[in-house]
C-alpha cells in the first residue's frame, strides 16, 4: 500500500491537534511534545499542478468524496467541532463544476472539501448570478497563505 504524505511545520501543536483531529475525525496515531501524526487509510489522494497562482509553493490542500452525502458528512463534523468554513455551494474550478466548501488552518492553509459533480471544458466558469469571475487559483479562501516549498537539512 501506498500511502500519501504532508508534513507542515506549525506554530501551536495542541491548536493544530485539535484542528485536524476535528477536521479528520480522528486523534493522531503518534502524538509528542513537538510532533504529531495521522495514518489515514481513508481519502486517497488527488494531486494536482497548475501555473495558476501567484507563487509557487503549496496553495490548499483537500479532500474529495464520492457523494453529497459524505460532503454533509464532513460539513456536520466541521461544524460539530466549530471549526469555521467559507461555504462556496455549487461552483466552478479548476475545470469541474463541484460542491464545496473551504476550512482555514491555523497557519492560513486552506483545505478545501468537495464533491465533483461534473468536468467543464475551461478552469472556471462566470457565475451567472453575479456576473463575476472566480479567482485565478482555485477559488481559495484570500486569506489563505501560500506555503513555500524549501529545502530542509532535517528529517522526520
Amino acid at each position: 500500500m501506498k500511502r500519501f504524505h504532508v508534513h507542515m511545520h506549525v506554530e501551536d501543536l495542541d491548536k493544530n491537534i485539535a484542528f485536524y483531529s476535528a477536521m479528520f475525525g480522528v486523534q493522531p496515531a503518534r502524538k509528542e511534545s513537538d510532533y504529531a501524526k495521522w495514518m489515514l487509510l481513508d481519502p486517497p489522494v488527488n494531486f494536482a499542478i497548475s501555473t495558476r497562482g501567484s507563487a509557487t509553493g503549496v496553495d490548499h490542500l483537500g479532500i474529495q468524496v464520492d457523494s453529497s452525502a459524505e460532503l454533509a458528512g464532513l460539513r456536520a463534523s466541521a461544524g460539530a467541532a466549530a471549526l469555521t468554513l467559507q461555504d462556496n455551494g455549487e461552483t466552478t474550478c479548476c475545470y469541474a463544476r463541484s460542491d464545496k466548501y473551504w476550512l482555514t488552518d491555523p497557519q492560513g492553509v486552506a483545505w478545501e472539501q468537495f464533491h465533483t459533480l461534473d468536468g467543464i471544458p475551461v478552469f472556471s466558469e462566470k457565475k451567472p448570478e453575479t456576473n463575476t469571475t472566480p479567482a485565478p487559483a482555485c477559488c481559495a479562501p484570500a486569506a489563505t497563505k501560500i506555503v513555500a516549498i524549501t529545502p530542509s537539512t532535517t528529517c522526520c
